[in-house]
């Protein structure tokens, strides 16, 4: 169903797939928006329990898009070094497959929890329990990851 990587020697492992995933600060969201045009979307988000999760504002085309069409994907730039005198970059990244869902309930809590825990670690956790509280203007968008993978530039595979 999904493609195999053309260039499988730049393919990473599951870990350091997982360990960029874990790390970034910001994904693209991509989806299918109006009219059929796609619709991508930078965003903060978690990585959690095989889920990537992010918050949204209850209404937009964001929503929208994924109540028409559940299909999404989602990438992570880990590195981009530019190398001039190469004509190139030295990359790596993830891109992840799925079908986006609303969180609710538990799921809901731990998933804005790791977000303001990601966020806003240097706040006190009782202030950031209560930001969640607080917070009726959001919802939590899950991605159950269908597949995943990611890939670097061949000359960081090389070394």
């Amino acid at each position: 169903m999904f493609r195999a990587m053309r260039r499988a020697k730049q393919q990473l492992n599951k870990k350091e797939t997982l360990a960029i995933l874990e790390a970034g600060s910001y994904g693209t969201l991509a989806c299918l928006g109006d009219d059929a045009y796609p619709y991508a979307i930078p965003l903060n988000y978690v990585y959690l329990d095989n889920r990537i999760y992010m918050h949204s504002a209850k209404q937009g085309h964001k929503v929208d898009a994924i109540a028409n069409h559940r299909k999404v994907s989602f990438t992570v730039v880990g590195q981009d070094q530019i190398v001039s005198k190469e004509y190139t970059t030295y990359f790596s990244s993830v891109i992840a497959f799925g079908r986006a869902r609303l969180a609710e309930g538990d799921e809901y809590t731990r998933a804005f929890t790791a977000l303001t825990d990601k966020y806003a670690s240097d706040r006190p956790k009782q202030e950031r329990i209560e930001q969640i509280r607080g917070c009726s203007q959001a919802i939590i968008i899950a991605i159950d990851i269908d597949h995943l993978s990611g890939k670097q530039a061949k000359e960081l595979s090389q070394k």
